[in-house]
């Protein structure tokens, strides 16, 4: 909150929460306040915003944007996306796409649903060099050109979320329509900077203002509430006391609103990319388990797929249910949210009880069954309970409520960090492999053996080798 260098690894402010500075308090970074940079870009991603909607900007024919295509990856994609997502009820008309895996084949099904004339292509990427991004951006010009012919339209198609003006202006882009951000942004953390505006595009400006306001609302709460009433505080307490001193290897996230079904994914990065980290901020190694995995799907669908483990499974399995009291469809009268709800509560009920062998026993005499058949059934139907949930329940999933959540999350990560004595926001584990890929990408290009790597790697490439 102060703008200290935390990151120290990467000798960075760690100043998301700037973002959200819904009060426009002075922060400052190296001793400059980054307030009127920041309400800078988010006016700049108001006009934007308000001229795409209103069909003030048209494309190269003339026609209305109708389709926006966010290229990018991580942080640049997993935010924008569930956002949009979890926000669909407040969509304003534009039709929202996303873009992020090298894989051709993630483009290409994309490219079939639009129509060059009223495209909108969005390119995030702070420094327009990463790998994966800029094959994207560059292949989806070629379509784009393909259709349109003269390369100054690309400028009417194509916007760019950098920092990089030559490298954006050499791609067709009006360095007018480029969106910057800072170092101080991690890319996990960045869906509140120029990095969202595919969510402005989505929902609106005033909507995404909205998500704003809801995060630095919780800033507030984080930065004041005593600990015992502290939300994130206690969601990364619990988090502790099951991973420390029970064993717990992952974390669930149970989302009970189809809107929401993204979400595990996104905290997927937020978590396990900011406290998947086996050494100390000194640089020791732990003697202790760090950030769990965490994974989750939307209810109900869970509870026919792998509720079953975390019932009667041999590993403890923490899990955190979400649940809106009011949802953005009452089909059938409500009955839909009410089975919904009634599932909701169910299951936490069942996770924190369980069933004994005598309520087991009762149940069976009930259904006529006794002596020997009934004993060899029993033991399955005994739910041994006392498994650990959390239980969030919000009115309504709205751009505040989500904004509320997002940032609920981020600090109970950054406290788990604290405790643990890490370093919640570099991510060297990210490196390796891509300095390895760098390498390996020359040696597909042709049909030569190859032998500089261990045995199993030269075994996979000439194996793709001989089989293309």
């Amino acid at each position: 909150f102060t703008g200290g260098k935390i990151n120290f690894t990467e000798n960075r402010a760690v100043l998301h929460i700037a973002l959200r500075n819904r009060a426009n308090r002075p922060i400052l970074v190296d001793g400059k306040d980054v307030t009127p940079d920041v309400n800078a870009v988010l006016e700049h991603m108001k006009q934007f915003t308000n001229s795409i909607l209103s069909g003030q900007w048209r494309g190269y024919s003339g026609k209305q944007i109708t389709d926006v295509v966010n290229i990018g990856i991580g942080g640049s994609d997993l935010g924008p996306l569930m956002v949009t997502e979890a926000l669909k009820p407040f969509n304003k008309g534009l039709k929202l796409h996303f873009v992020s895996n090298i894989d051709g084949t993630h483009l290409a099904e994309v490219l079939k649903k639009l129509d060059a004339e009223t495209v909108l292509f969005i390119i995030a990427s702070k420094t327009f060099t990463t790998q994966e991004t800029c094959t994207n951006a560059a292949s989806a010009k070629d379509w784009f050109l393909g259709y349109a012919k003269d390369p100054a339209a690309v400028s009417k198609h194509f916007v760019a979320l950098s920092t990089n003006a030559e490298k954006v202006s050499e791609f067709g882009i009006n360095t007018d329509n480029m969106f910057g951000f800072w170092d101080w942004v991690g890319g996990r953390y960045s869906l509140w900077s120029a990095i969202g505006l595919s969510i402005s595009l989505s929902i609106g400006f005033d909507n995404f203002t909205q998500l704003l306001d809801g995060a630095h609302f919780l800033d507030n709460h984080f930065q004041t509430a005593p600990l015992e009433k502290n939300a994130p505080v206690i969601l990364a307490l619990l988090g502790i006391w099951y991973s420390n001193f029970y064993g717990a290897e992952t974390h669930a996230l149970l989302p009970y609103d189809q809107y929401l079904h993204r979400f595990a994914a996104y905290f997927q990065q937020g978590d396990m990319e900011s406290n998947g980290k086996y050494v100390t901020r000194s640089g020791r190694q732990v003697d202790y388990s760090t950030g769990p995995i965490v994974w989750g799907e939307p209810g109900t669908n869970g509870q026919h797929a792998f509720y079953q483990l975390i019932h009667q499974g041999t590993r403890i399995i923490p899990a955190d249910f979400i649940a809106p009291a009011q949802t953005h469809n009452p089909i059938s009268n409500g009955k839909h949210h009410n089975i919904l709800l009634a599932n909701f509560l169910a299951q936490t009920e069942a996770l924190m009880a369980g069933k004994t062998s005598e309520q087991a026993r009762a149940e069976l005499e009930k259904q006529g069954l006794q002596g020997e058949k009934l004993e060899s059934i029993l033991p399955h139907k005994v739910f041994l309970g006392n498994r650990p949930t959390n239980s969030i329940v919000v009115k309504k999933v709205t751009p505040f409520v989500l904004g509320v959540l997002i940032a609920l999350y981020e600090h109970k990560i950054f406290t788990q960090g604290v405790i643990w004595d890490i370093n919640s926001f570099d991510q060297w584990g990210v490196e390796l492999g891509k300095q390895l890929a760098k390498a390996i990408e020359p040696e597909l290009q042709d049909n030569n053996p190859v032998s500089s790597h261990d045995g199993s790697t030269n075994g996979l490439i000439n194996f793709i080798k001989t089989s293309r």
